[in-house]
């Protein structure tokens, strides 16, 4: 059992030093994609354009599956602040089960995923590339959520020290496996997209490798792995109840910027590839914000194992704080420097430069907007998932997401004639009454721990 926060400086201290590692490796992480969208974008518009649509595709199933995998992190940190080895061995290993079945099930629909892309009105050439991506990829979703399952087990049992190392190296490693394959360097083929399909899944399969070995080297106590084959039905029941509404939610949010990547398409190839510089620049701040968010889930599950009433709300208020103060400092850099963020991802010699800078730059001021709203949000659903609260939000989330932000999305690009800029206000609007209804449900009702953590 891990000593107990009862300030708030002790509780800002908990957070950062649980926190940092999972800020840091979410970072690695999204620098693997980060390096694909910098070397595809310098290698060609096209195949940067097909990567965005093709790797949202991809992403939109995946999360679905994550759900399970993110259910384990606060049913592991309550187990473990029981000191109840076998429950966290019990629930481990129906999140990995439920993970692998649901990550081959959903293989399926990517062999046809150039006609699915074109009957979704994307240009034949855009959707060509993407296919010819997706057909590699789709080899990634059983270790990628394998990934997501062992890093949920590591971070509740607050061993995150091996998923920063872990995910540090294999993103370095993504980086020299795309520059040799994608531009044909040191002897090896151009293989252009199809090279950045290779790379990611080379690292992914490493990072199982990787993450398999510390568990059984440092953690052999949990047995997470021997007679893997053994179902456990009580749990297994109990990871999909509570991973499922996990999944929907980010498929509600997911799906969300899918769409607009869709819509986007619509505009036109240009405004797609700037539209897909902007999400990754969002996106990469936006890590610092699940950082904060997954180590609230951990610490709120821990004080739900102990019944502690007072160190979820004062964890709440410090991992809430802490996101926001980071907000703001984001945001008044997106403002301040919006083109010089943009021209990072297009190569100087692109016929094309001075349109995407202004299209990009445009999108990035707006996404200034996102940076409180989103951090809001996302720490709402962290604390929530902790107390294992996450059939209410839910619903709040699809409300907030498809009912709200993308109908004003599409009025605002497409009635109101505001284009790429007008689909993101409407992004953020949905992601600002997300917020304002998580936060509430967290505060006005799952802040309030119960007798019994199925009673949430």
């Amino acid at each position: 059992m891990t000593a107990v926060a009862q300030t708030y400086q002790d509780h800002s201290r908990a957070v950062w030093k649980l926190g940092m590692p999972l800020i840091l490796s979410n970072l690695a992480q999204f620098a693997i994609h980060i390096t694909d969208t910098v070397m595809l974008g310098w290698y060609s518009v096209t195949a940067l354009a097909a990567s965005t649509i093709a790797g949202t595709m991809f992403f939109v199933i995946f999360i679905v599956g994550a759900g399970f995998s993110q259910a384990v992190t606060p049913l592991v940190a309550a187990a473990a602040e029981e000191d109840d080895d076998v429950q966290v061995r019990r629930v481990t290993r129906m999140g990995l089960w439920l993970s692998i079945l649901y990550g081959l099930i959903v293989t399926i629909p990517f062999f046809w995923a150039e006609d699915i892309l074109i009957a979704m009105g994307q240009d034949a050439e855009v959707a060509d590339l993407a296919h010819i991506y997706l057909q590699i990829v789709i080899w990634q979703m059983v270790p990628a959520l394998i990934v997501m399952t062992l890093k949920a087990f590591l971070a509740a049992m607050e061993h995150t020290a091996i998923i920063l190392w872990a995910t540090i190296g294999t993103a370095v490693l993504n980086g020299f496996v795309n520059y040799a394959l994608i531009f044909g360097n040191w002897g090896m083929p151009e293989l252009g997209i199809k090279g950045a399909a290779i790379a990611s899944l080379t690292v992914t399969t490493i990072t199982v490798l990787i993450l398999v070995i510390y568990i059984l080297r440092v953690l052999p106590q949990f047995q997470l792995f021997k007679n893997f084959w053994r179902s456990d039905s009580e749990i297994m029941k109990r990871v999909y109840k509570l991973g499922w509404p996990i999944g929907l939610t980010s498929l509600a949010e997911g799906g969300l910027f899918s769409a607009s990547a869709v819509m986007m398409g619509w505009i036109g190839p240009l405004e797609l590839a700037a539209h897909g510089i902007a999400i990754q620049l969002a996106s990469l701040t936006f890590m610092v914000h699940i950082g904060f968010s997954q180590a609230a889930t951990v610490r709120a599950g821990r004080a739900l194992g102990r019944r502690d009433k007072a160190s979820l709300r004062r964890g709440g208020i410090t991992a809430i704080g802490m996101s926001a103060i980071y907000a703001v400092v984001t945001s008044l850099i997106f403002l301040a420097i919006p083109e010089t963020l943009v021209s990072l991802f297009i190569d100087p010699a692109e016929p094309e430069r001075a349109t995407l800078l202004r299209i990009g730059a445009s999108l990035i001021m707006v996404a200034a907007l996102f940076q409180l709203v989103d951090g809001l949000q996302v720490l709402a659903l962290g604390l929530l998932r902790g107390v294992q609260d996450t059939t209410v939000p839910m619903i709040m989330a699809t409300f907030s997401y498809w009912v709200i932000g993308l109908p004003v999305s599409y009025i605002l690009a497409f009635k109101f004639n505001m284009g790429g800029v007008g689909l993101w206000l409407g992004l953020v609007i949905g992601l600002a009454v997300a917020a304002v209804l998580m936060m509430t449900r967290f505060w006005g009702r799952s802040v309030k721990i119960t007798p019994h953590p199925s009673s949430l």
